[in-house]
């Protein structure tokens, strides 16, 4: 209870997060976890959260006759673990919930007008289409990404490290970007990748195409920095991905940021979209005809009740609306380009 009253009452006080957590404490923890832990090849978390759940379920059932005999220590040796665990996650990365919102910290307005999305959207599919044909010299064909999913591990740093130029605060060494060992379940849970908050390590779903690890690596590298809403982790994924030297990776920055556009020119009025989408390459098209493909292929019934209970968990840590937070990189990107050029 007291740890839960502590984290209430900082969450009033997003300027003191920002200055003495996010900015203070976090990159310290985070440094060291990732210094003590990155060098690993495989997940780690992975594995403490295997045999946590094995330890757990071991628990219950040895215990279970104590239930009924003894309660009320029962129920203090419950809540006496959560409170560690609830603790350990606010500590290490859980209080970046409360921090200071991305948009208040780079001075950008929250809302825009269609007029404005329409005018980023036309320029993301200029740039989009120039860094496509430029690629494959012919407007019809997909891009396929030239490098293995632990090339792109190994890449997508630099982009961090060309953005720290003018954001010196995301710098990003040393690393800890791993396939989660979790990523068959991972992949029908719906899910490109999950940034584990108890190990401050970054996983990206082994299986998802190609075409996506260079801005999901990107997304939960931003996790690790310390941005924890979505929408925030999207942003600051599609600046590296685009501040990238190399054009693959830029090509995937301005796609994906392109999609959260056309999407929400969608939302707000179907026969613009239609109008719009057309000056679209359709090699660029392919390419997110290529990611919609993966993840039909693999729909299940139980896909909503995971995305359910996530969206929830974003609820309950100031992101309220839920899963659709992710969506809402689009106000960035449309007010970050309205006062920087492309």
């Amino acid at each position: 209870m007291p740890q839960f009253l502590l984290v209430k009452l900082l969450s009033n006080y997003p300027e003191f997060v920002e200055q003495y957590y996010s900015n203070g404490l976090y990159p310290v923890i985070s440094k060291v976890f990732r210094f003590t832990l990155g060098w690993i090849p495989f997940s780690l978390g992975d594995l403490i959260y295997t045999f946590a759940g094995i330890y757990v379920i071991r628990w219950f059932f040895t215990n279970r006759k104590r239930l009924r005999k003894d309660t009320k220590n029962w129920l203090v040796d419950v809540f006496a673990a959560v409170a560690i665990i609830y603790g350990a996650f606010h500590l290490f990365w859980g209080l970046n919930y409360h921090r200071l919102p991305l948009h208040e910290s780079l001075n950008l307005a929250q809302d825009y007008t269609t007029e404005q999305l329409v005018h980023v959207t036309e320029a993301l599919i200029k740039k989009s289409n120039a860094l496509h044909f430029e690629i494959t010299k012919n407007d019809t064909l997909k891009v396929d990404i030239p490098f293995s999913k632990s090339d792109v591990f190994k890449m997508a740093p630099s982009g961090y490290s060309n953005l720290k130029r003018d954001f010196p605060h995301l710098e990003y060494t040393p690393k800890s970007l791993k396939k989660s060992l979790y990523s068959y379940p991972l992949t029908y849970m719906g899910y490109s990748g999950y940034y584990n908050p108890l190990t401050n390590e970054a996983h990206v779903n082994g299986l998802i195409p190609v075409y996506k690890f260079p801005t999901t690596s990107a997304h939960e590298i931003a996790h690790q920095l310390g941005y924890a809403a979505e929408n925030e982790a999207n942003f600051i994924g599609f600046l590296a991905t685009t501040s990238h030297d190399n054009i693959y990776f830029k090509y995937t920055g301005y796609t994906f940021a392109l999609r959260f556009c056309l999407n929400e020119i969608y939302r707000r009025d179907e026969v613009l979209y239609e109008t719009i989408i057309e000056s679209v390459n359709k090699g660029v098209l392919k390419n997110y005809k290529e990611v919609r493909d993966f993840w039909n292929a693999h729909e299940n019934s139980a896909e909503p009740l995971f995305k359910s209970f996530y969206g929830n968990f974003l609820k309950a840590n100031k992101q309220s609306k839920g899963m659709q937070s992710y969506n809402y990189v689009v106000a960035l990107i449309v007010n970050y380009y309205e006062v920087e050029d492309f």
